[in-house]
């Protein structure tokens, strides 16, 4: 066992917790001393420190696991601070920039993809929504700033959730296709089970959570591991309806909206442990999947980039 800590990558998790805690301290403080964004210097400490850097780090285990918490509490987060009177007045807004966000890279990457690459009509499908899809990583610079309530943020936010959900149905819908499974039987599965799992987030959790906050007062630390368990079953259950989890916790965010003040000490414990702790795991995981030795490997992986 004690052997195992002098070998890369590093899969002790005290040691594997220490030394991420100890760049999430240290790296943003340096990169805001030269002007730049802090999750900057946290995505390229990831690089450095995962299996494409100097693989320093296992990228799976327990920082796969608190990577994974990150997302959800980025998405989270973003649902919980959208204001909602702005959102509706610009839902038209964010519809439209949701669709163009999603059919302009899939159309124009699914003919590159056929045309240029010479790929398969499903590795070109597959590939075109990934350039679709986009996610909210710049969010922790938008909530420090104070600046979520404003329209463009809605609008954005809004247009995020509609691409990233339709590019990871449309990722169902490869697989199954890819496994031969895309029948008469799969759409109606999958178009029930969404509906039954929507009716229950926006309908059932409402409910438990007035109920809960209502009958369970003065417990900050309850109310806290409450909200965050409600999170992780909304994205369990929406893994179980065949969506992906981030929906659920975006989803959950929007549920606890009007339930839990913005000038509540319950807001701040909660922005503060995510900003804190959680989404730097996230940045730093993000890292880890990036691999720069691709872009110097062969002309391939340029001409895709190009």
């Amino acid at each position: 066992m004690e052997s195992a800590l002098y070998h890369l990558p590093i899969t002790e998790p005290v040691i594997v917790f220490g030394i991420v805690l100890f760049v999430i301290l240290v790296v943003p403080m340096l990169f805001t001393r030269f002007r730049i964004p802090g999750i900057i210097g946290l995505i390229l400490s990831g690089m450095i420190l995962g299996p494409s850097g100097f693989n320093i780090i296992a990228s799976k285990g327990s920082i796969e696991l608190l990577g994974t918490v990150g997302l959800m509490y980025l998405m989270f987060l973003a649902g919980l601070e959208l204001d909602m009177h702005t959102f509706a007045q610009s839902r038209k807004k964010s519809i439209v920039f949701g669709a163009l966000t999603f059919l302009v890279p899939i159309i124009i990457g699914y003919f590159v993809c056929i045309w240029v690459l010479g790929l398969n009509q499903i590795a070109s499908l597959l590939i075109a929504s990934m350039f679709s899809t986009h996610t909210l990583i710049s969010y922790p610079i938008i909530s420090r700033f104070r600046i979520t309530k404003i329209e463009p943020v809605g609008v954005a936010i809004g247009g995020t959730i509609i691409t990233d959900t339709l590019v990871l149905l449309l990722l169902v819908v490869i697989t199954a296709l890819f496994k031969g499974d895309l029948t008469y039987l799969f759409w109606v599965g999958l178009t029930l089970k969404t509906i039954l799992y929507l009716g229950f987030i926006l309908f059932i959790f409402p409910l438990i959570g007035k109920w809960f906050f209502r009958n369970i007062t003065g417990e900050p630390i309850s109310q806290y591991v409450f909200v965050i368990t409600m999170v992780f079953i909304a994205g369990g259950l929406a893994k179980l309806a065949g969506i992906e989890p981030i929906i659920g916790a975006f989803l959950a965010g929007i549920t606890f909206n009007r339930l839990i003040p913005r000038s509540s000490t319950l807001m701040n414990r909660i922005e503060f442990i995510g900003n804190a702790l959680f989404i730097p795991f996230f940045l730093i995981f993000v890292g880890m999947f990036i691999d720069l030795r691709v872009f110097f490997s062969g002309w391939e992986s340029i001409k895709v980039a190009i």
